[in-house]
């Protein structure tokens, strides 16, 4: 396993690698990660040796070469409600048992020894084999954020076969049930919620969360889309919170980004929002979603990046599937808000995200989506267009920023008329 779990070997202190680190070689993946639990120490020792200390709930210290992550085994007790009720002892006394006693899943409440020795002392390995996630016991309960962790663990390792032991769903219930969930902080939210949608399923995430009742207290917004009706003729799966799962799913195989994934995610927010004597039609729903996308986000502090492509996608995604008869002048007011002709990495995003909305509907997963090349297209031939020419013939201010907006208009209808030529072509 290296030299780091060797280093306080002559002190008297035990080293394990622990959790994540251990699961996933046994599994045969490459981890993220190593943490290591140190038994039989404290604090001084470890400063003593070039550690430094970091962490405001509990100490952990960083390694002076590695940058490794290394805790004193500790013992937890439940004071108050939520994730910060709880006090640490990291006596000296404390065992690895005791240790790996507080973990949240038996997968990850392993440890092994340098020499590679396992250290499973709540079946972690046969959970691994029968692609179980079990939670290790009653104190499961105790902190509400293993709510999130257990949806986010089914987001990864769901690929492999994994789902969650019936016993720990009933938990994760009677938690909500108890109000727990109500405790989360909007930190902790987004944490975990940042790093499920970079999962292989992140739609399974908030699947587990609407499982155990969960998504309702965290994500209203996502949860009220449940039972909302679309038309079937464009919407064969007609339920919207179905739908906006199914497009998440389609948005996690176009794209690694958790940018896009987000957008894909929040995109039909505002049809919530219709009246259901409206049903299934959500004229104007757009910006209702707009409005809503910006509700969560404040919320749980999401980040700008995330919140400004979901704004784009939300208020503009309509415009994109009608590109074939969208107005060469429309097309170029959307490809400019999105900041498509300076940052063309922004475009592609917000088409991805576009584009898994297209996919995210029953019977049409594998369909092709020429409406994002034509956009493509028409910001290929605005961007190329050539200003000197206007700014020569005395062009300046409002009056350039017409002239350039006019001829980007004309560029574009160009290039979509031969582009449709070429299809005409094509079909003949």
């Amino acid at each position: 396993m290296g030299s780091a779990a060797t280093l306080c070997d002559n002190d008297g202190m035990d080293i394990y690698l622990v959790g994540g680190a251990v699961r996933d070689r046994l599994l045969g993946l490459t981890p993220r990660e190593r943490d290591w639990v140190v038994v039989d120490g404290d604090a001084e020792d470890l400063l003593a040796r070039g550690f430094r200390r970091v962490g405001r709930d509990f100490p952990v210290f960083l390694h002076p070469q590695s940058g490794e992550e290394y805790a004193l085994a500790r013992r937890e007790r439940k004071t108050a409600p939520g994730y910060h009720g709880f006090s640490f002892d990291t006596d000296r006394s404390v065992t690895l048992a005791e240790d790996l006693a507080r973990r949240d899943l038996t997968i990850n409440a392993m440890a092994m020894t340098e020499a590679g020795e396992l250290v499973d002392p709540h079946g972690g390995r046969a959970d691994l084999e029968a692609r179980l996630l079990r939670h290790v016991s009653p104190a499961f309960v105790e902190d509400p954020v293993r709510i999130l962790r257990v949806a986010r663990f089914r987001a990864r390792l769901g690929a492999l076969g994994f789902e969650i032991a019936d016993e720990t769903m009933a938990l994760m219930r009677r938690m909500v049930d108890d109000g727990e969930a109500d405790a989360l902080v909007a930190e902790r939210v987004w944490q975990e919620t940042s790093r499920a949608l970079e999962e292989p399923e992140p739609h399974a995430y908030f699947q587990v969360l609407r499982d155990c009742g969960a998504l309702a207290r965290v994500f209203p917004e996502i949860d009220a889309l449940y039972g909302v009706p679309q038309p079937a003729r464009w919407h064969p799966e007609i339920d919207t919170g179905v739908h906006t799962l199914m497009v998440l799913e389609q948005a996690a195989r176009l794209s690694p980004s958790a940018e896009v994934r987000f957008a894909a995610l929040t995109h039909d927010l505002g049809k919530a929002a219709t009246p259901p004597e409206l049903w299934p039609s959500h004229r104007g729903h757009e910006e209702h979603s707009v409005r809503l996308v910006h509700t969560l986000c404040d919320r749980l502090r999401v980040p700008n990046r995330h919140r400004d492509l979901a704004v784009h996608v939300a208020r503009h995604h309509g415009h994109v599937h009608r590109a074939m008869e969208l107005r060469p002048a429309t097309m170029l007011r959307v490809i400019r808000d999105v900041g498509g002709l300076r940052r063309p990495e922004k475009l592609d995003a917000f088409l991805l995200a576009c584009e898994a909305d297209a996919r995210g509907r029953t019977g049409m997963e594998d369909d092709p989506y020429p409406q994002a090349e034509r956009f493509l297209r028409a910001a290929e031939v605005a961007r190329a267009v050539n200003t000197a020419p206007l700014r020569e013939r005395g062009y300046e201010g409002a009056a350039l920023g017409k002239a350039i907006e006019q001829a980007q208009v004309r560029a574009i209808t160009a290039a979509l008329a031969t582009l449709d030529a070429g299809e005409d072509t094509d079909g003949s």
